[in-house]
């Protein structure tokens, strides 16, 4: 049964410290927000965020410090006991049943999956009422859109009656129009008296959407601000200890050869239905093509597809002018093409988890060697480099990178693909949880690489970025491309609109 105070506070946090093993991971965090207030969650990769809200959503148990609900301590030992204070989370990652309907999905391990579906119905439509949400009960979770199922997930913990509610990175896989309807429900949320923290790295949403911003850094809460006090550029500052210019450069090259051709690409998904469809693009060198579309739009089989990775169904594929239809992986990759694809498994595609970066480094060079044995030298010292490069944080260059955090292991992971010195690379949300220094490493890292020469396809998440980071953009909708744009003469509306499936005239498809 859910408890009910009276209190101006909705969470106080106070002295709350969490360590594992020798990590620090929080370390003495004082914090609250009250009701009808939306406060934004900022700090680097192992600033602490997760666990910290990890603890109020029962995952973890602090070592110290109390929480408070509403003027009462408490104690969260279990998700069951945060639902029952009112507090749900909303994650990255959607946790829904793709077979049930909406309805089912919200009521799965309530008491109200016994009560008749009319009733059910019933008291969904009227939250739904409540808050501005607009939602299908009788749906099913396959066939609804990103936003629907993101709608789907907020409805779950307001089923259950939670009062507080945690968004983690909410916007990631949403188009612009998407955004600025989930804020338009958060709003309405916060109106009705419910309290918000959003955890975000996209700044321009944290000064559009919240009313206080928490910065943590190292564990620690190093200030609490008001939003309509601050900037992108005081925010980062906190967050990272020193100023860090936000402008990312679009440099001029002079190169024009077209070194990737792709001519009416088809590819299936694995249940046999079409994953890209009659995909048309070039490929210069010195030029970064960004790639847009809602999530499961073609993005990874377009990667798959040029590296050599799933059965093509229709179409080629030209690196300088040669098709590499057939070949494979190693064929490819001496051709001169490197793919850095960070899934959700970040260790699903590259790297192997139980090796160290040495032996990692060395997958992508170990067949050229000959003779029986081979000399780790070039590798280790490739490696040393990188940890100096890229900043990745490792206790040493041989521990397993299963063990690194998502964000190091997407850098060791990036930093091999561009020391192999391709003349194309493919890069897949390659700032995939990654703070904002550490993205903006990333963004100069491809720029120094276009500079060379390399043609880059850049798919990303963030529009703000495509935007400045690339030459074009070309929009990706249930596989097909439904325009390819000048990235300095269209806008984020554009993009999104197409993004949905409305195709753009005129397409700047290269000559």
């Amino acid at each position: 049964m859910q408890k009910s105070y009276e209190s101006n506070y909705a969470i106080e946090l106070k002295g709350i410290s969490k360590v594992f093993g020798t990590v620090v991971a929080n370390d003495n965090i004082n914090l609250n927000i009250k009701y009808g207030e939306i406060l934004a969650l900022l700090g680097e990769n192992g600033s602490g965020k997760t666990t910290l809200m990890n603890m109020l959503s029962g995952i973890y148990y602090p070592d110290a410090g109390t929480i408070s609900i509403a003027g009462n301590d408490i104690s969260i030992g279990s998700p069951n006991d945060a639902i029952d204070y009112g507090i749900g989370m909303i994650h990255q990652h959607f946790k829904l049943v793709d077979v049930f309907s909406a309805m089912d999905n919200i009521v799965l391990g309530t008491k109200g999956k016994y009560e008749k579906p009319k009733i059910l119905k019933e008291k969904i439509l009227n939250i739904s009422n409540k808050f501005g949400l607009e939602i299908e009960p009788e749906k099913k979770i396959y066939n609804m859109s990103v936003s629907e199922k993101q709608t789907v997930e907020i409805m779950k913990v307001l089923y259950r009656g939670a009062q507080i509610l945690i968004l983690d990175e909410p916007t990631a896989v949403l188009t612009p129009q998407e955004t600025e309807k989930l804020f338009i429900i958060l709003r309405k949320m916060k109106e009705q008296g419910s309290a918000i923290i959003i955890i975000t790295h996209k700044l321009h949403e944290v000064l559009d959407i919240s009313d206080r911003v928490a910065i943590l850094r190292k564990g620690k809460l190093i200030d609490t601000v008001k939003t309509s006090h601050t900037n992108e550029n005081e925010l980062t500052e906190l967050m990272v200890g020193r100023p860090v210019s936000l402008k990312i450069e679009r440099p001029e090259t002079k190169y024009k050869k077209t070194i990737l051709n792709v001519v009416d690409l088809s590819v299936e998904s694995e249940d046999g239905t079409p994953a890209l469809k009659n995909v048309n693009f070039k490929l210069k060198r010195g030029e970064i093509l960004g790639v847009a579309g809602i999530a499961g739009s073609g993005q990874k089989e377009l990667c798959e597809a040029i590296a050599g990775l799933v059965e093509i169904k229709g179409g080629a594929v030209l690196c300088n002018k040669e098709n590499i239809i057939g070949k494979s992986p190693d064929e490819i990759i001496n051709l001169g093409i490197s793919m850095s694809f960070v899934p959700e498994d970040r260790l699903g595609m590259g790297l192997v988890g139980s090796m160290g970066m040495v032996e990692n480094v060395m997958l992508k060079s170990y067949k050229k060697k000959k003779g029986f044995f081979i000399d780790t030298k070039p590798s280790r010292k490739l490696s040393e480099e990188l940890v100096k490069k890229l900043d990745i944080v490792t206790q040493n260059i041989d521990m397993p990178v299963r063990m690194m955090s998502g964000g190091n292991v997407q850098k060791v992971l990036l930093g091999r693909e561009i020391e192999s010195n391709p003349n194309v690379l493919i890069t897949a949300y390659p700032v995939r949880g990654l703070d904002i220094n550490s993205s903006y490493l990333i963004y100069d890292l491809l720029n120094e690489q276009k500079k060379k020469g390399v043609a880059i396809l850049f798919i990303g998440e963030d529009l703000d970025v495509l935007l400045e980071l690339s030459d074009r953009i070309m929009v990706l909708c249930h596989g097909e491309v439904k325009g390819i744009v000048n990235a300095q003469e269209t806008t984020k509306e554009e993009i999104g609109l197409m993004m949905t499936g409305m195709s753009l005239k005129g397409d700047d498809q290269d000559e």
